[in-house]
């Protein structure tokens, strides 16, 4: 295969993008520049473009069916290859989205006013979306270090009814080792906790980190389980609007897909997005070790950076395109750096407090763009530290 590049910087600017278009929503101002939600800056692998090009001069774009061996045979095969699991197909759901997956699980598998746990900090759309489903959510604060005898105890005082894990985790970059998951895994029988596995990151990866799905434990869960998952995150593709979920047991799948078709209306599948997951898993897994070692470099990058600009000294996380840096070593306050940022710097990066407990006196910036983006946002985080510190 050839280089695929990734250096080459595209002009996000009027595609209505959440990052770029539309920055003032969350940070005051427009024209930051942004290393906040959680897509890329990079093209899509160009077999994408290919196959959505062929579609569109066909030119017919009907109701779509999902339930079929091409989709879900891409996603068994997928699971295989990647993560040596093995699936069936008739595990596989489509759904619009995993956090819509998620609100539609979290109210199969509990009731309303019951406790849901995630480890904290967490993806802001988990805090969000459980509450909203009248669940009480219960953040565990693995900020300082996760141990399966923390987690027991808040499964032993709080008795929640569903575990959302993130896997690997957003934002710390966490990938679960084989052990964790199935101390999880343990726990959550013995407890009788539900267990919703949310994977959207486990492609990527640093070089030499194995990833372990949810799904290679469902012969040993005894609970209401669920694996969430998506092409969308690894290959840049979240406007397509295509997720799928793995829900072994038959009758959870049949009311899922009850709530799914019949509560909600949703029975066609985008027809853009389930092309572009197949393409994605059928023919890209070559482009996607490339990106991991683009996103590798610019860890690296950030890691030196850091070290000799800010004296800073940063620990690469084991998954993600997410660096979470604590300011505290660099001696700021985050209510004057994130001003500093945005009011003379021009950049957004996302405070650690939006997500939850242990986030505060956090950054967490967006490794998933050209380099020269990357150079260029830590370059103003180095000048607003500089300016806060030159200040006092």
């Amino acid at each position: 295969m050839d280089k695929i590049d990734f250096d080459t910087v595209v002009d996000r600017y009027g595609t209505y993008s959440t990052q770029w278009d539309y920055v003032q929503d969350r940070f005051g101002q427009a024209d930051l520049l942004p290393f906040t939600i959680s897509d890329m800056d990079f093209k899509a692998p160009s077999s994408v473009g290919t196959v959505l090009r062929t579609a569109a001069e066909r030119g017919v774009f009907g109701y779509t069916r999902w339930n079929h061996a091409d989709f879900k045979g891409a996603i068994q095969n997928w699971f295989l290859q990647r993560y040596a699991a093995t699936i069936a197909q008739d595990w596989v759901v489509y759904s619009p989205s995993v956090i819509f997956s998620l609100a539609k699980l979290v109210d199969q598998f509990s009731r309303p006013g019951a406790k849901v746990v995630t480890l904290s900090p967490c993806y802001d759309a988990f805090i969000a979306t459980i509450e909203a489903n009248d669940r009480q959510l219960i953040q565990l604060d693995i900020s300082a270090g996760f141990t399966l005898e923390a987690l027991e105890a808040v499964f032993a005082r709080e008795h929640p009814a569903v575990f959302v894990l993130c896997n690997p985790h957003n934002p710390l970059g966490i990938a679960w080792t084989h052990a964790q998951l199935q101390g999880m895994v343990t726990l959550c029988n013995a407890y009788h906790v539900a267990i919703i596995s949310d994977e959207i990151h486990l492609d990527i990866l640093r070089a030499g980190v194995q990833p372990h799905t949810l799904a290679a434990y469902f012969n040993r869960l005894t609970v209401p389980c669920a694996v969430l998952s998506s092409a969308s995150k690894a290959f840049n593709i979240p406007a397509l609007g295509c997720s799928y979920g793995l829900i072994p047991d038959e009758r959870q799948r049949l009311e899922f897909l009850y709530t799914l078709k019949q509560r909600n209306a949703l029975s066609s599948v985008p027809y853009l997005g389930m092309l572009a997951t197949m393409t994605c898993y059928n023919h890209e897994a070559a482009w996607l070790d490339q990106l991991n070692a683009y996103l590798d470099a610019n860890f690296t990058f950030m890691t030196q950076f850091l070290a000799t600009r800010l004296n800073y000294a940063y620990t690469v996380p084991h998954a993600t395109y997410l660096a979470w840096l604590d300011i505290r070593p660099l001696g700021v306050d985050m209510a004057a750096l994130q001003a500093e940022l945005v009011d003379h710097q021009q950049v957004a990066i996302m405070d650690g407090r939006v997500y939850g407990k242990g986030g505060a006196n956090h950054l967490r910036f967006n490794l998933g763009a050209p380099r020269t983006k990357v150079v260029d946002g830590l370059n103003r985080l180095r000048r607003a530290v500089d300016q806060l510190t030159q200040e006092k």
